[in-house]
């Protein structure tokens, strides 16, 4: 033993920086091989345009598209290294074997007994000569930049996650059918908090019933899945005012309006239902709120077909909000893409239905229409309405993949 050496180091020199625990069998994935093989081959494309022999990707969202392996970070990083002619995912050790079950292609574990053991992995599975590197710009911390730049021997950064966005937003048949999978999902969590809505109920409460209607719901449909983060958002009364404000423990009162609000996660795919209710009889001005926000959610959904555009879109149920003069309660876009998607990792910034936006709908597009309006406490019919369909685009229009029921005809809720 070396004299006046710390033990942290001795450990570290005995121990591997990073190696391969392929422990098990690999799992069944969310994906067929095919479908797999499908999105790395358009990626090394975008490769081969932009001249990138690696690109390491470190968002949780591209880890899982291309390599099915959904991860954990729990402060820790984690990669998937695309090359012409491999696909390796990098985990922590304390994940042990699991990373590479679930991964479509290699996967190298990283040992924490040294820091930035992380960096050594990925720059084994870039390779030797990686002078340019595809990475994350909108995801890669400056922090974790300047470890990449030193260890992977200051190499040219492209940035790659505006085609990567890009490739993610028109989906294949396989992942069609899981979103609408997870939308009848939804709706299945809509019913049961439904029948859970009584005076003196909590929010807490109605939410659980959605959500445990779910799970099983996945557990049966998907048997093959890793079960994780189903939510349900249920609020009622002056909580209703944001989309995503979270649930609490108020009770439930007469004339209360509510916001249904389910969304499952099948293997990183999020889908959503949300709706508008009443307890009792809304007032006339709560009625006509309503009836305003369904009449725009409907000419919404009449939009969505291929050709129209993200802002086109927006620009006509914003015209009629205006005619109605409750434009000034829109509070967010009309709309957004369906994916790997959850609410803290995805988004497909490039298909949201604002204004700024111009992106043209195409054929595979998966996406929402949900507007919402929110008035002020002190102002007739004030609290939070919001009506949610989930759509995917097709060649002459859009099939709505959504079923629960929207409106006051549909959604009051007897006291």
């Amino acid at each position: 033993m070396l004299k006046n050496t710390p033990k942290s180091v001795l450990a570290a020199t005995s121990r591997p920086e990073f190696f391969r625990f392929h422990n098990g069998e690999k799992a069944p994935l969310p994906f067929s091989r095919k479908e797999y093989d499908r999105r790395l081959k358009g990626l090394r494309a975008i490769m081969s345009r932009m001249d990138i022999p690696a690109i390491v990707m470190t968002s949780m969202h591209n880890i899982a598209y291309y390599s099915g392996f959904l991860c954990c970070s729990f402060g820790r990083p984690y990669a998937c290294v695309v090359t012409h002619d491999a696909c390796i995912t990098v985990s922590a050790n304390i994940d042990a074997g699991q990373p590479w079950r679930r991964s479509h292609g290699d996967n190298i574990t990283y040992t924490d007994w040294q820091r930035d053991n992380f960096w050594r992995a990925v720059k084994e599975a870039c390779g030797k000569d990686c002078g340019r590197v595809g990475i994350e710009a909108d995801h890669l911390t400056l922090a974790q930049r300047d470890k990449a730049t030193a260890f992977l021997g200051c190499p040219d950064f492209v940035d790659i996650a505006k085609e990567t966005m890009k490739q993610r937003m028109v989906k294949s048949v396989e992942e069609i059918k899981l979103i609408t999978s997870g939308a009848n999902v939804a709706d299945i969590g809509g019913y049961a908090i439904r029948d859970a809505i009584h005076l003196g109920a909590r929010e807490i409460d109605i939410a659980m019933a959605g959500r445990d209607a779910m799970e099983l719901a996945i557990a049966e449909r998907h048997p093959d899945s890793e079960m994780r983060d189903s939510w349900v958002w249920f609020q009622s009364g002056l909580n209703t005012d944001g989309a995503h404000n979270p649930v609490t423990m108020r009770k439930l009162e007469k004339g209360d309006i509510l916001s249904l609000n389910t969304f499952p996660m099948i293997s990183g795919y999020y889908t959503a239902l949300e709706r508008t209710l009443f307890i009792g009889e809304p007032t006339k001005a709560e009625r006509r709120l309503w009836e305003v926000n369904v009449t725009a959610h409907e000419l919404g959904i009449s939009l969505i077909k291929p050709g129209a555009t993200c802002s086109g879109i927006t620009a006509e149920i914003n015209r009629f909000f205006a005619e109605e003069k409750v434009l000034q309660y829109r509070t967010f876009g009309y709309g957004h893409s369906f994916g790997i998607l959850s609410h803290y990792y995805g988004r497909e910034a490039g298909l949201e239905l604002r204004e700024d936006i111009d992106t043209v709908l195409e054929p595979g597009m998966v996406v929402s229409m949900e507007p919402m309006l929110t008035v002020p406490e002190g102002k007739p019919g004030a609290g939070g309405y919001r009506e949610h369909d989930v759509l995917v685009v097709g060649k002459d229009g859009a099939k709505n993949i959504t079923g629960f029921p929207y409106g006051p005809e549909h959604n009051i809720v007897a006291a």
